[in-house]
């Protein structure tokens, strides 16, 4: 990404109405954003756009994002790309069983649409110079 152009979040959710909402935020605050609706696409979409960062559900049909997350993460093309787990399960465990998936980071949905951008923000910079 240069320093002109905004960063590309890929929104990986399989909930219409969950990834139109991310996807608007996301808009508003000032994000380029991109969609997938289960692990494949996500996996696919990360090797073709190559997102400054991933937001994955992991409850995701036909292959799950702990999966897609593992591909990811074992590719090197994508495997520098920051994964945010998105979930609704707060079930303990969850947060390291996302980390050992190779996620960078947990979310617990719902989650508040500004809390969401300050959470890609700060792995934003955390993981890159801008």
């Amino acid at each position: 990404m240069n320093q002109t152009q905004a960063a590309l979040v890929l929104i990986v959710e399989d909930y219409q109405d969950a990834r139109e909402m991310y996807s608007a935020y996301l808009q508003y605050s000032g994000f380029r954003v991109a969609e997938a609706t289960n692990g494949y696409e996500a996996v696919q979409q990360a090797q073709d756009l190559k997102p400054d960062i991933i937001l994955m559900d992991l409850a995701l049909p036909k292959l799950d994002g702990w999966e897609a997350t593992r591909r990811l993460k074992s590719d090197p093309r994508t495997r520098d790309i920051p994964v945010v787990a998105l979930t609704g399960h707060a079930l303990e465990g969850h947060a390291e069983g996302a980390r050992a998936a190779g996620c960078d980071a947990f979310v617990t949905k719902p989650c508040l649409p500004d809390a969401l951008v300050a959470e890609i923000r700060r792995m934003l910079k955390s993981s890159r110079t801008y």
